[in-house]
């Protein structure tokens, strides 16, 4: 890949994530997932650590409420006043830096722990992403993780939405990957220990019902905004997704709108 395709496609990646409203979607559709990684890991005073694609900083403010030193990195900065709103709120300052999950500006071994909640998972390139995680942990340092799983309800609208999308640039992999053992285990090899993945779900209880959510992932969820625009001018296809993404919602529902979102949990230490 050439520099100048490399940068159009940060530039893309930038603009779904700061497209809609993440922040919302992070706030009101899943505020415990953060907290839960970051119960998961050794956070507290003394530790310096990284939360990578931290858009708004649902897990980065809580490891801060935790007495540790964040930095909250994200491709996409528009996320951050929100960020620094919740912050505020919260009591807490922390470190808030434009970064690109490929290329992280940081030192080898710079960090304590080094965590992300559905985040370094949509960077494009896998292997390059998780090279970059287990760069910046310092030796005997934590990397902890919350992915959605490829079978889950959001691996499977990927999957849903994937016929209606462009096609992803050469040698990408989909998000949902990073929700597969295999995969993670793959990914960081020999370079950690004690690797614990464990799968878990999430309790989305804010939609009314099917087509609630599915209004809502169209108006403030950069990646179905996208897919909606590439169809514009497509009225058809555009409605058959409306359909499929709305069975899908159905399907999953317990009753009253609640869903159950899976995800993996996973923590390792660097060798």
């Amino acid at each position: 890949m050439t520099q100048s395709v490399s940068g159009d496609l940060k530039t893309k990646h930038r603009a779904i994530w700061a497209s809609g409203d993440y922040p919302r979607v992070a706030a009101d559709v899943i505020p415990e997932l953060g907290r839960r990684l970051v119960h998961a890991c050794p956070i507290g005073p003394g530790k310096k650590v990284l939360d990578i694609a931290a858009g708004a900083g649902n897990a980065a403010i809580p490891a801060a409420v935790r007495g540790a030193e964040v930095v909250a990195s994200d491709l996409a900065p528009e996320l951050f006043e929100a960020g620094r709103r919740n912050a505020a709120e919260a009591g807490v300052e922390l470190t808030w830096e434009q970064a690109d999950a490929e290329a992280l500006p940081y030192a080898d071994g710079e960090f304590d722990v080094v965590i992300s909640c559905v985040g370094i998972m949509f960077a494009p390139f896998h292997r390059t992403a998780a090279d970059e995680l287990v760069r910046v942990t310092r030796s005997g340092g934590t990397i902890g993780l919350v992915n959605w799983t490829p079978t889950g309800f959001i691996g499977r609208m990927f999957a849903t939405m994937k016929p209606f999308a462009p096609p992803p640039p050469a040698g990408a992999q989909p998000p949902p990957l990073w929700g597969s053992e295999e995969h993670v285990t793959e990914l960081l090899g020999d370079r950690v220990t004690g690797l614990d993945m464990r799968r878990e779900h999430a309790l989305v209880d804010c939609f009314a019902d099917a087509d609630a959510f599915r209004e809502f992932f169209k108006t403030n969820y950069g990646p179905t905004i996208a897919v909606y625009r590439a169809l514009a001018g497509e009225p058809e296809r555009a409605d058959r997704l409306d359909r499929e993404l709305t069975d899908l919602a159905a399907e999953h529902d317990l009753g009253d709108g609640r869903m159950e979102w899976e995800y993996l949990l996973v923590t390792a230490q660097r060798v």
